[in-house]
Order: structure tokens, then sequence, then C-alpha cells
């Protein structure tokens, strides 16, 4: 009998003049800066790190209780919680000259002129990051990135005005909390954004019905985990009918087969997110199950599954 030659899928995909070594990424927000967990996981196996949301001022976050455990899920109100661009530049950059894998940086602002800030103050320095994914879409800060997030010409305006500042990706998040997602995303490509990401958190609650108290001090918050994949992916389908930029799905996923649902929805990679928090190496071990999928599907690469949803209309 002759012995069947196992030949291992083709996982690169790409998006503008960036080519990634698969589409298993890690979401901001849920990985911190990329380098607190060397011994959980190897980094370098990642298609690419997307590291927490950076502002112009270190955040000190909002008051707890800012997270929540809840069925199949979890809502937050951190409150972009982080270091301030200023050390950002100073203690980060340098740490991922010694990685492989790819550095997205994501960047969160109030107004139009903070993001600006931000971005010019990372593109004056010599770093390995390939580009930035741009927080929009937070439904956890009182003031900020929301206002954009929910209106078209206020993301054409910052989306161009960021556009003009970099020649790396461009990457708008973009929020489920819209009335038409597709709208907010084909204002973003058509000022130059490389890509949108999709799905941020669904705007949630919880009570505590003992107390009658709201489990979040902020009382809302953002729901995230596999109780928003229906969601998540519903949206990348929409906006896969219309964009003719590449989507990065996010929302519950915690293994291969929420990957291959995401990418059949259209994305041509995704972000693993809360998930990271129950085990910081799910996003290694999806990786690897993928390859098998593939592998048993006879697909030779991943880019094959983009889109390949076969729906009934």
């Amino acid at each position: 009998m002759k012995q069947r030659i196992s030949i291992l899928a083709d996982l690169r995909i790409k998006i503008g003049n960036e080519t990634f070594d698969n589409p298993i990424w890690v979401a901001s927000g849920t990985f911190g800066y990329g380098t607190e967990a060397p011994d959980l996981v190897d980094v370098n196996r990642l298609g690419a790190i997307v590291t927490k949301s950076i502002t112009r001022q270190p955040r000190e976050g909002n008051p707890p209780p800012r997270i929540v455990e809840t069925p199949s899920g979890m809502i937050n109100s951190i409150g972009l919680a982080n270091i301030g661009v200023e050390r950002y530049i100073r203690e980060m950059l340098p740490i991922y000259e010694n990685l492989s894998t790819k550095i997205i940086m994501n960047i969160a602002g109030t107004d139009i002129q903070e993001y600006v800030e931000i971005m010019k103050m990372v593109e004056s320095v010599s770093s390995v990051i390939v580009g930035y994914e741009i927080n929009i879409s937070c439904p956890n800060v009182k003031k900020g990135g929301m206002e954009f997030g929910v209106d078209c010409d206020m993301t054409a305006k910052l989306t161009a005005k960021l556009r003009n500042i970099t020649e790396r990706l461009l990457i708008m998040k973009l929020s489920p909390n819209v009335s038409d997602i597709v709208s907010i995303g084909m204002s973003a490509q058509e000022s130059g954004a490389d890509a949108v990401s999709a799905i941020n958190t669904v705007v949630g609650m919880s009570i505590n019905a003992n107390t009658g108290e709201s489990n979040i001090h902020t009382t809302y918050g953002g729901l995230s985990g596999p109780a928003i994949k229906p969601v998540g992916l519903a949206m990348v389908h929409k906006l896969y009918q219309d964009l003719s930029i590449p989507i990065i799905g996010i929302g519950g996923i915690v293994n291969r087969e929420d990957v291959v649902e995401f990418m059949m929805a259209g994305s041509v990679a995704v972000q693993i997110g809360t998930a990271n928090f129950r085990n910081p190496g799910i996003s290694e071990d999806i990786l690897d199950t993928l390859e098998i999928f593939l592998e048993e599907t006879h697909r030779a690469a991943a880019t094959e599954l983009i889109g390949a949803v076969k729906t009934h209309s």
C-alpha cells in the first residue's frame, strides 16, 4: 500500500502589503501588551498580536467592579486602562524588536486630535509594528471612540486624517451597537482604511438579584464571549457583501470551528479575545487544530475558506 504524504495547508493571509503567517490573531484588551505570558504561550506562532488600547495619557480606567461573568460570556468596563503612549514607545516598542510575530498597535482617543497625536508620536520613532487598529467602538468609556464608531462622517474624517499620517496598515475597529454597520465600514473603506475588524463588544448589563445592585460600577459595559458570536458572524457577513477591503472577524471564538465559521462568513483573519482569559495558550491550540481541519477537508490554503458560506438566499 502506498503511504499517503501529508502536505500542510498554506495558512498565510495578506492584508494590504503585509503577509501574515496565519489568520489567528489575539484581540486588543485580552492579551495585554503581548509580553505578559511568555511561559504560557509562544507568541511567535501567532499571526499577529493586537496590543491593548493606548491613549495619549496613562489611564487608570473605571473603578471596580468592572468585570463580571455572564452566561456564555463576560461584561467588562475596564475603561481603557493603559500606560499611555510615551511609556508605550519607551518600554514596549524595543521589546517588539525581539518578536517575530506581527505587532498591531491599537489606538483610542477622545477626539480626532488625540488619535492624530498618538499616531504621529509613534510614527516619529523607529519600530517594527506593521499597523494600527483604531478603536472607534468602545462602549465602556463615557467619552471617546464610540462617538466615531456610530457616525459615518466622523468615521470618514478620522480615517482620512490617520491615512495621511501613516503608510502602515490602518484597520478600523467597528462597533455592533449601530443601526447599519455596513455604512460605517464603507465610510472607513472610502477614506483609506486597509481593513476593518468586527465586532467590538455589545453593550450589556448585569444585576445582582439578591442585592438589586448593578454588578458593574458604570452600570453598562461591553459583553463579549460566545454569547455574541452569532452577532459577530452576521455583521461580518453583511460587511463582506459590500466591502472590498479585508475583514478581521471577532466575537466569541473559542475553537477551530468558530474560526472556520468566521472565515466562511467573510473574514480573512480572526482575533481571539475573551477565551484568552481562561487559557492564554488557546490561540496555539486553535492554530494546530485549524491545520488539521484544512488537511481533513482537502483545502490547500486557509484563504479557500473566505466567504465560502452557502446561504439559502
